[in-house]
């Protein structure tokens, strides 16, 4: 059994991430082809289950980290594509700047940040129940 604040938050934290990933699918979705198992954008009622994008994060204890405990952000790109480095980094730095810019608006009493941790963009801050 799960904790409802704990779901509370992640169900917010999801809702973040839909829009982000309908702007994704709105500026790159067209620019590469589906997986062939993959589903159109909006043949599901779960964003993470169609179209080019799926955005999520998974928490992590942080051991080893600088950061500690968080969110590790997953930009994942559902295509069999070659996808061009510099492609990858304009749309990972496009998703670090909308959480930025959405932390507070879905988190408003909240002191939540997006940090890099090496390699991943890890959400950090007020994770308190």
């Amino acid at each position: 059994m799960r904790n409802p604040d704990v779901e509370s938050f992640e169900t917010q934290l999801k809702n973040l991430f839909d829009v982000i990933d309908g702007e994704l699918e709105d500026r790159w979705g067209s620019r590469y082809s589906l997986h062939p198992a993959r589903p159109e954008r909006g043949a599901t009622t779960n964003k993470e289950l169609d179209g080019l994008f799926n955005i999520g994060a998974a928490f992590t204890a942080g051991y080893g980290s600088e950061h500690g405990r968080g969110y590790a952000v997953e930009i994942r790109m559902v295509t069999l594509n070659t996808i061009e480095k510099s492609v990858l980094e304009e749309i990972r730095e496009y998703c670090s700047r909308r959480i930025i810019e959405l932390l507070p608006k879905y988190f408003p009493d909240r002191e939540l940040e997006l940090v890099r941790d090496e390699s991943t963009f890890k959400i950090v801050g007020d994770l308190s129940l």
